[in-house]
């Protein structure tokens, strides 16, 4: 078929973006499809109305491509298209509207508070901060409301890191959440749709050398270790992928989905955030499953391109 995949942006996720596209678009031209990698820019609806594409995978990282907005651009244009639709993925985007759908369902979610920019500057900043310290407590994780790859998260364990944590966050999004620091094993759990209904594939565990999986630990090869599948007790195992079927079920996604959870030291697993489009670079976590399982990137997604098509049709 004929593919267009998108890639690129402007984002802040770019990078990730453009070598997110090329990797998939090599998986799939080794299986037969004719792809061409695009970015965004003004001559794109032109492009696409003039060539028609069999299909199209978003593979934008960030606002851009995970907002739902592309997505409603695509739906206008009747192209089918590979992925969660445009209400999911704004569902998706926004971490404390995904955590209070995900925790009416059951599943653990840190307790934490999503507070504007102009809350700090309407009510004092020095007041806002110690009411929030004294419902969240110690130490905490403050991080964008919306975006992606731990971009602007950081770890407050004393109260006067605060400040410039919320600077971080607030560098990426309007909206700052601050929430329970979970302490445990961070694993990734990939979801794919098939003819026969959701499967999960080999959950990745992931140790990052400094203890916490940044921007930088995630990009950079050498200095994280992943186990796939995890090292975990098989009841585990069950609870977290019978965990990332329910959020991407209860979020209403689509086709692939990619699920941060943590399991803490007592075996309790909590959810903290939820990918529509997961990376696809040599370090990302849903081609590491895919490695694992029984099947390979572009089979996967050759399925997925398919179901896109019948469904378009």
């Amino acid at each position: 078929m004929q593919v267009v995949i998108l890639a690129g942006g402007l984002s802040h996720e770019r990078d990730v973006s453009e070598k997110s596209g090329r990797r998939l678009a090599e998986a799939l031209r080794d299986i037969g499809h004719d792809v061409v990698v695009r970015d965004t820019d003004a001559d794109l609806l032109k492009f696409l109305a003039d060539t028609k594409p069999d299909v199209v995978i978003p593979m934008l990282h960030g606002a851009a491509g995970e907002d739902g907005t592309l997505r409603d651009v695509l739906t206008s244009l009747d192209l089918p298209y590979v992925g969660s639709g445009p209400d999911a993925c704004r569902v998706a985007f926004d971490k404390p509207v995904a955590k209070s759908l995900v925790a009416a369902k059951g599943i653990n979610v840190p307790s934490g508070v999503a507070l504007p920019h102009t809350t700090f500057r309407d009510l004092g900043a020095d007041a806002v901060m110690k009411a929030v310290l004294n419902q969240v407590g110690l130490p905490a994780m403050v991080k964008p409301a919306r975006g992606g790859s731990a971009q602007g998260a950081t770890i407050v364990t004393e109260a006067n890191q605060l400040p410039s944590a919320l600077v971080g966050a607030f560098a990426y999004s309007e909206v700052a959440l601050i929430e329970k620091f979970i302490e445990g094993t961070e694993v990734a759990v990939s979801v794919i749709e098939t003819e026969d209904g959701l499967k999960v594939l080999p959950i990745v565990e992931i140790l990052p050398d400094s203890g916490f999986y940044d921007f930088h630990h995630r990009y950079t090869a050498g200095i994280t270790e992943f186990f796939c599948p995890a090292r975990l007790d098989a009841a585990i195992v069950k609870t977290l992928e019978d965990a990332a079927k329910v959020i991407h079920s209860t979020l209403h996604l689509r086709d692939f989905s990619r699920s941060d959870l943590i399991v803490d030291k007592q075996g309790e697993v909590w959810f903290i955030e939820v990918n529509v489009a997961p990376g696809l670079t040599e370090t990302s976590l849903f081609p590491q499953s895919a490695q694992a399982s029984d099947t390979d990137l572009g089979a996967i997604f050759d399925t997925l391109i398919k179901m896109a098509v019948k469904r378009g049709k």
